[in-house]
């Protein structure tokens, strides 16, 4: 985006931008940028919130009052991602006893995406690296290398990074369709490494590609590094 910014400039458009990390701005220099302290992935701070995010965008466009810059600007409020109480989602109960648990139990939570999914119009964020009807042979392969394979033996689609983007991906849009409110920061990460049977076996694959000596970066990216 700050790279972006800098383009359009240079063509007479004025920008602004909504920065989720400080490093980034200080580092890129946009023209002007506010800096939101909000959980990554929340641009404009609370979901459903149209008052607070109005005044997310008022002061993002507070900025073009300069002519130049660089401007960076601090949103006043700040919006902590702690380890918040996990959703209280009903996961649906097993449906096929001979696949393993996190599979059957993702094949499962397929209606509850569906309907996330049609309520948008058919948009959804998985798809990054592994579309979702592969979803269930992905999670077998990580399932695979908790049970001891070679993490890079299993035919993985992907890199394994994108693999654990979407899957935590579909559980979250799943979980929309099974909780009324929008979850609080935090909440719907909880609830799918805590509770659910996907997320503890992603959390799993990783450790044991971390033991069995695959690349830094291939292993720990795929959680938030807390985790």
């Amino acid at each position: 985006m700050s790279t972006l910014a800098h383009v359009f400039e240079a063509e007479g458009l004025a920008t602004v931008s909504l920065i989720s990390i400080r490093k980034v701005a200080e580092t890129m220099r946009p023209p002007r940028a506010l800096y939101c302290e909000f959980p990554l992935g929340r641009p404009l701070g609370k979901p459903q919130d149209a008052e607070f995010q109005h005044d997310v965008l008022q002061h993002a466009f507070a900025t073009l009052e300069f002519a130049a810059g660089p401007v960076l600007r601090d949103h006043p409020v700040v919006i902590e991602l702690d380890d918040a109480t996990p959703l209280a989602c009903a996961v649906p109960p097993r449906f096929d006893a001979t696949l393993a648990p996190a599979v059957d139990e993702l094949i499962a939570l397929r209606a509850a995406f569906d309907r996330t999914r049609n309520a948008r119009g058919g948009v959804t964020s998985v798809g990054r690296a592994v579309a979702v009807d592969d979803l269930a042979a992905e999670m077998q392969k990580l399932v695979a290398i908790v049970d001891g394979a070679p993490w890079n033996e299993v035919g993985l689609r992907d890199n394994p990074v994108g693999i654990a983007h979407d899957l935590r991906t579909y559980y979250e849009e799943a979980a929309l369709a099974l909780n009324d409110d929008p979850p609080a920061p935090g909440a719907a990460e909880s609830w799918y490494y805590e509770i659910t049977e996907g997320g503890r076996a992603v959390l799993a694959a990783r450790l044991a590609m971390r033991d069995q000596g695959a690349p830094f970066p291939i292993w720990f990216y795929m959680a938030r590094a807390t985790r």
